[in-house]
């Protein structure tokens, strides 16, 4: 064993186990160095550590492979244990002393690498040595003398030098050092700031390594605050180097953009570097790769080598000699003809699962000029290989780089290991993702060049620039990032989030100040006769901001919807004056306030539950400064764009507003970066100060505040909306052109980018801005949509022509119906849906009616016409189910369909209705016809029912339903009567010749028959669909000869022109068939029924309940034969069997046959019949629409939903992932628990109840167990009003609160087993999408907690509880499982 460790920081407890296991090492080389290697036999390679516990670990792993599984987890706990034993020394010591009474050694009954951990803390421990003075520890010191006492111990600490024991009395053996220096706000608590491996204090050398191509943008800030954060931590050094490795992107200017954006975020790098410093040393290592066979030059074109590594075929060119590679490198680095043709690439490894090591390139031949070199150089290396040298050389310790960088970790350090050269240590930390944002360079390069932003300061730009110019502190940020921390969950994170965190900065120390808008009302104050002054603070809870001067008028202003809130004879609060008696409230004709009289009431000082309203006075002493408010929104539209979705398509909206408003003359003082607070109205940053009156124009400045986000959801109160403004740009007069409007915008979207690109004045561009965006609202109003690029402008349909906007309302249902099945985004179908109801309201305001489907005026269609379309409708109805049977080409059957639903769209704007099978047309009832009216009801209460389960706006819901309630009062009006479902007066049936009916009614029974023979076969689907087809005809032309639907009854008294209450004979309808040959073929049919019924009560073996089902159906088939109608059963109950029932089964049996009667007497007066049970009947999703209406195959979402919502399981709440489970789900899970429950107390587990919430210290304490949960947790930070002094959280997962609790109540091995469980709710704020069941914010769950005195015991109860849960799914819940063990990616953290 070779051993180097580091002076300066000794690792003492590794020294101590190096001497406890020489016998085991055998001959021990040790020395003092700068670094801490380690050689263990039989390799001659060196591992580094960092810490005491880095070695204490190499070594037991090594040396102690025979420990039990119990003593190894014993000896991580008190190797952990000595990490953390000076945080919190007076408990630590408390624990260790209570710990070590019972006890000799820590682990087992001799020393081990746990005695030698805590020993070594405790030995050097100034902290311990006070604690000792005050407290007697008298297990711990004996404890102490016993260890000191061993041989390995006392070796140790006499073979060590003085110097290095007095370095160990200043050292830390913690992994790295606290937080930051401002741990003490508890922000940083809140990221997840992993421990960097192998990191020392004063040693740690980060870097920050931008490519000179771009501005910096919020991803950029991450990585820079990231790196200044542990550069801080440790005490050591940040380097900040260009990479300029690609002539072709780099720009000397934008690398003065960057450090300028660098120096804006308060970031101080301590070395300034470039790549292109190390060029001479990168060639040399290429050569050196070359000439040992590591690296081979290729000249196979760039889209054949990108086929040849997703292949994973060799180059040609990868075994050519060393002498033919040196020549062309030579080539390469002319930067001839051949040379161009080149690249040279590293020979790694051509069948890797890792594409990055498939022969990656290291050099590429570019003649272009570089920035700093010029053309001194032909030939530049790739980022992949200049970033591993420089960080090397640099001295780099720790290279903290992103996620999508993970696949090219193994390359950086074979490039490294090729080279010999010291190796970094890669930590890799989420990507920082936002919402509704593009964080690519090229595309915001687009933004910017088309003229979409003013720059890349523009506030709506992600720049460092743009979030600060609107009002993001750097300290914000910085508190945003360290919120993030150094984690590796990928989660989007929302733009409500950062604001809120730079609220909490912004708000202790924010001015505030009143304006109001625009258009003030007056209030006249009775008593008040002369103008005073007084001074208020300019921060109510801060002194040190200071104060202002507010003047007090006769006359005062307030804002018209604070005046329309007023009431006359109670008191108001003036804020900063007092409280005002409202006397009287003036309104104009239109309704709005034109003043208002009120008496200061100032000895009033009840504030709490009076109107609070801002003002300012109307006096010339206190002149009013102008002030321009710019609101902002996002550049596109969706939050989450899709990995192959084109941004573009959700840009063009409006994204800037301003209001111009009045302010108090105190504003003129406010300075250009300055973030203020209007009252009531929310925070903003002055963008332009104000200014008197130049000299040269005579026009004074305004101010101009940028708004700037809280991270509220809902408006301020005073604060404009997106749609308000557009309505107002839209309100200008239609432009009769809008072609011409088309080419005016383009045009003038051309001016706009020609002066941005010459970097015109300011006032210029933006005088040009103001055109095209007045150009653009006047193409809005004309064409009723907003103007987009490439968009052909659509003139309006006149309003008179209903026929046109009965076209255009049908057209855009349709885009509606697509963009909903298509899951689009929801602004895109908002604005869809209010096209179309516009379009509705065009067509009310043009026929004087509700646009109804399918009611459009149109002339009427001969009734020969519409029969013909109904003829055409049958043949390509048979046509389409004889392909679907023969299993046909999709693309056959589609084209069939599409004709299909041609020919009833026809049928419908011929008739009025919409087709069904075997309704003959006809033409529609006189509006006051009962039969006509109870049609549209049934349409209308679809249409009701369609608009509830969408989850539709109330407003067209309740006009919906009022519509429904007209109708059926009609209907009253009509018949006298109230309408119910089922009553309508129903059509007589038209007379037909009893004979033809005769022989349908034969052929549904016999072809019913057939399908069910088919069925019970089991035969192909194919065919039974194909038969059923037949039988669905059958009844179809049933119901067109009757008027009715066919049903089993039908078919033992078919429908003639005799009134429906008299029934026919037996006789008639056997059609003459011998009566005693019926009689005995009914009495085999019924025994033979009983006895199927008996077999299946007794649930006897499927193939015998099989052989006599078939004997059932050959007896009722040879009735059929005998009689030539199907076999229906007396609806009277049998005798046979009724004195050999008890009394209890005759009383059920007695009401199931009364039931069955009063069903069936209820048939005849029923529209449309109840189906029977057999498959084959139909039609009952049109009615009753409580079927499923989606395709689970095609439409899976809308499917579950239905499931869920239909089956009553669900309801949807007004909280994102929030649901209410209704009675039938609470039932599944009352049974789950019910039975879990039962199970688990016969292994002796006890239920409790912790509670809900998790108080942030404790949450803190076991931060890396909910690492994975750390974005997910809810937290409560308000009482009321007030926020609280320490955040509350909600619990995602109950260790952090179950287990404090456990170590109170477990203090030795006799208070083992412990085994609880717990049925309770827990939170976690998902980011993705919800889903009832499977992703849900809050749910119901059952969590088991036990601690053993052996890990086997552990063991065993998992493998119990695991068989439970499957048996919960199987037997329970019908679900398969597959039993496995999850993979690593799986696991939370904290878990094994």
């Amino acid at each position: 064993m070779k051993l180097i460790c580091n002076k300066s920081n000794p690792p003492l407890g590794g020294l101590l186990a190096v001497e406890m296991y020489r016998s085991s090492a055998g001959k021990v080389e040790f020395e003092w160095g700068g670094d801490s290697f380690i050689t263990l036999p039989p390799s001659s390679k060196p591992q580094s550590f960092g810490t005491s516990n880095d070695l204490i670990r190499i070594l037991e792993n090594t040396y102690n492979k025979s420990v039990g599984p119990l003593q190894r987890v014993t000896m991580n706990h008190w190797l952990s244990f000595s990490l953390i034993l000076e945080d919190e020394i007076p408990k630590s010591l408390e624990y260790l002393d209570k710990t070590l009474a019972p006890l000799t050694y820590l682990v087992g009954e001799s020393l081990s690498v746990s005695d030698l951990a805590v020993f070594s803390i405790l030995h050097v421990s100034n902290k311990f040595k006070e604690a000792s003075k005050t407290n007697t520890y008298n297990n711990i010191s004996r404890w102490m003398k016993l260890i000191q006492a061993q041989e390995p111990v006392v070796k140790a600490l006499k073979d060590l030098p003085s110097d290095v024991l007095e370095n160990l009395s200043k050292i830390t053996t913690r992994k790295s050092p606290p937080a930051n220096k401002d741990a003490t706000t508890g922000r940083q608590q809140e990221g997840k700031f992993i421990e960097l491996p192998h990191a020392e204090m004063g040693k740690v050398v980060v870097r920050f390594p931008p490519e000179a191509s771009g501005y910096l943008h919020i991803g950029h800030a991450k990585a820079a605050l990231l790196n200044q954060y542990y550069q801080q931590a440790f005490d050591g050094k940040l380097i900040m180097r260009f990479d300029d490795t690609n002539p072709a992107k780099e720009n000397a200017d934008f690398e003065k953009v960057i450090l300028e954006d660098v120096e804006m975020l308060e970031i101080k790098p301590d070395m300034f570097t470039h790549t292109s410093q190390y060029f001479d040393l990168m060639l040399q290592y290429c050569e050196k790769l070359i000439k040992e066979g590591k690296a081979f030059v290729d000249d196979t074109p760039a889209e054949q080598m990108k086929t040849e590594r997703e292949q994973k075929v060799d180059s040609k060119n990868r075994n050519n000699s060393v002498e033919k590679n040196l020549k062309l490198w030579e080539e390469m680095k002319k930067g001839s003809k051949i040379g161009i043709q080149n690249c040279v690439r590293a020979k790694i490894d051509m069948q890797s699962m890792n594409g990055c090591m498939r022969d990656p390139t290291i050099y590429r031949c570019k003649p272009e000029e570089h920035p700093r070199t010029g053309t001194q150089y032909k030939v530049y290396p790739t980022y992949d290989f200049a970033c591993p040298i420089v960080d090397s050389v640099e001295g780099v310790t720790h290279v903290l780089r992103t996620m999508e960088y993970h696949d090219r970790d193994p390359q950086f350090y074979w490039f490294i290991d090729a080279l010999g050269l010291r190796k970094p240590y890669i930590w890799e930390y989420s990507r920082l993702s936002m919402t509704n944002t593009v964080l690519s360079k090229r595309k915001l390069t687009w933004f910017v060049e088309q003229g979409h932003v003013d720059g890349w300061d523009d506030p709506r730009m992600p720049t460092v620039r743009g979030v600060l110019r609107r009002g993001m502190t750097v300290e914000g940020l910085r508190q945003f990032i360290q919120a993030q921390g150094s984690s590796r969950s990928v989660v989007f994170m929302e733009w409500d989030k950062i604001w809120a965190i730079n609220k909490k900065v912004i708000d202790p120390v924010a001015p505030r100040y009143t304006a109001l808008e625009s258009n003030p009302v007056p209030v006249i104050l009775k008593g008040v006769t002369t103008d005073s002054s007084f001074n208020v603070p300019l921060h109510p809870k801060n002194a040190d901001v200071g104060t202002k001067t507010v003047w007090v008028s006769p006359r005062l202003l307030i804002d018209q919807v604070d005046a329309q809130a007023l009431k006359e004879g109670e008191n108001t609060t003036f804020i900063n004056y007092g409280n005002v008696m409202i006397d009287k409230v003036h309104r104009s004709a239109d309704g709005k306030v034109s003043s208002v009289e009120g008496t200061p009431n100032l000895d009033n000082k009840d504030y709490k539950k009076t109107l609070k309203v801002t003002w300012l006075a109307d006096t010339a002493k206190s002149p009013q400064q102008k002030v321009y408010c710019v609101y902002f929104d996002h550049i596109i539209s969706k939050p989450l764009l899709g990995k192959d979705e084109d941004f573009k398509q959700y840009i063009g909206h409006q994204t800037r507003w301003e209001v111009e408003m009045l302010g108090e003359p105190e504003l003129s003082k406010a300075r250009v970066g300055q973030i203020i607070q209007l009252q009531r109205r929310g925070f903003f940053r002055v963008d332009v100060a104000a200014a008197p009156a130049s000299p040269h124009t005579s026009r004074s400045t305004p101010l101009v505040l940028f708004h700037v986000p809280d991270g509220h959801t809902k408006e301020m109160p005073g604060q404009p909306k997106a749609t308000q403004a557009q309505a107002k740009q839209s309100a200008v007069a239609p432009a009769t052109d809008a072609s011409k409007l088309n080419e005016e915008i383009t045009k003038q979207g051309d001016l706009v980018r020609s002066l941005k690109t010459a970097k015109a004045d300011k006032a210029k561009v933006d005088e040009a801005v103001k055109s095209l965006l007045d150009l653009k609202a006047r193409y809005k109003a004309a064409t009723g949509q907003d103007w987009k690029p490439d968009a052909a402008p659509t003139k309006p349909s006149p309003s008179g022509d209903a026929a046109s906007i009965d076209q255009e309302i049908n057209k855009q249902g349709e885009l509606v119906r697509s963009l909903k099945a298509a899951k689009a985004d929801k602004v895109q179908i908002d604005g869809a849906v209010k096209l179309l109801l516009e379009l509705k309201a065009k067509y009310k305001a043009a026929t004087g009616q509700d646009w109804k489907a399918g009611a459009a005026p149109s002339k009427p269609s001969p009734s020969g016409y519409a029969a013909s379309i109904d003829q055409e409708i049958n043949k390509q109805g048979d046509l389409v189910r004889s392909l679907k049977a023969a299993k046909a080409d999709k693309a056959q059957i589609d084209g069939a369909v599409k004709l299909l639903l041609e020919l009833k769209a026809k049928y419908k704007a011929a008739t009025g209705q919409d087709w069904k099978p075997g309704a003959a047309p006809s033409k529609s009832s006189p509006s006051g016809d009962a039969a006509s009216i109870d049609q549209e009801i049934s349409k209308q209460g679809d249409l009701v029912r369609s608009l509830k389960a969408s989850k539709a706006d109330k407003a067209q819901i309740d006009g919906a339903v009022k519509q429904l309630l007209e109708l059926k009062a009609k209907y009253k009006a009509a018949t006298g009567q109230d309408w119910k479902p089922g009553s309508s007066p129903a059509a007589p049936a038209p007379k037909s010749d009893e004979a033809e009916l005769s022989i349908i009614l034969c052929k549904i029974s016999a072809q019913g028959e057939k399908v069910r023979n088919l069925k019970a076969q089991k035969a192909d689907k194919a065919t039974v669909d194909v038969e059923v087809k037949n039988l669905l005809n059958l009844k179809a032309q049933y119901k067109s000869i009757t008027g009715t639907d066919w049903s089993p009854s039908a078919a033992a008294a078919p429908v003639t022109s005799k009134p429906a209450e008299q029934p026919i004979s037996q006789k008639s309808t056997m059609n003459g068939a011998n009566e005693d040959i019926a009689a005995s073929i009914t009495a085999e049919i019924t025994k033979q029924g009983d006895v199927v019924r008996e077999l299946k009560t007794k649930k006897a073996d499927k193939a015998t309940i099989d052989a006599e089902v078939k004997k059932l159906l050959e007896l009722k088939a040879k009735y059929q034969e005998a009689t030539g109608t199907a076999f229906v059963a007396a609806a009277t109950p049998r005798d046979t069997k009724s004195k050999e029932k008890k009394p209890k089964e005759a009383k059920e049996q007695k009401a199931k046959e009364a039931k069955e009667q009063k069903v069936k007497e209820s048939k005849p007066k029923e529209q449309s019949p109840k189906p029977a049970k057999d498959e084959s009947s139909g039609g009952l999703k049109k009615i009753t629409r409580l079927g499923l209406e989606a395709n689970k195959e095609t439409e899976l979402s809308d499917w579950y939903t239905q499931v869920i919502t239909k089956a009553e399981m669900i309801d949807y709440y007004d909280i994102s992932g929030c649901y209410i489970l209704r009675p039938w789900s609470f039932c599944i899970w009352e049974n789950i628990r019910e039975f879990f429950s039962a199970e688990i107390k016969k292994l002796g587990v006890k239920d409790v109840y912790f509670p809900i919430f998790v108080s942030k210290t404790v949450l803190e304490r076991e931060k890396t167990h909910i690492a994975d949960f750390a974005p997910e947790v809810a937290w409560v930070t308000h009482s009321g009003s007030s926020e609280l002094a320490e955040h509350i959280a909600i619990r995602p997962t109950s260790e952090t609160v179950m287990y404090p609790a456990y170590s109170r109540w477990i203090q030795s091995h006799r208070d083992l087993p412990l085994k609880l469980n717990q049925w309770n709710n827990v939170v976690r704020w998902e980011f993705k999408q919800p889903q009832p069941f499977l992703r849900t914010r809050e749910f119901l769950w059952q969590e088991g907690h036990t601690a053993y005195r052996y890990k086997e015991e552990a063991d065993e109860e998992v493998l119990v509880i695991l068989e439970l849960y499957r048996r919960v799914y199987e037997e329970l819940l019908a679900v398969p499982v597959i039993k496995g063990r999850k993979t690593e990616k799986e696991k939370f953290a904290g878990s094994h």
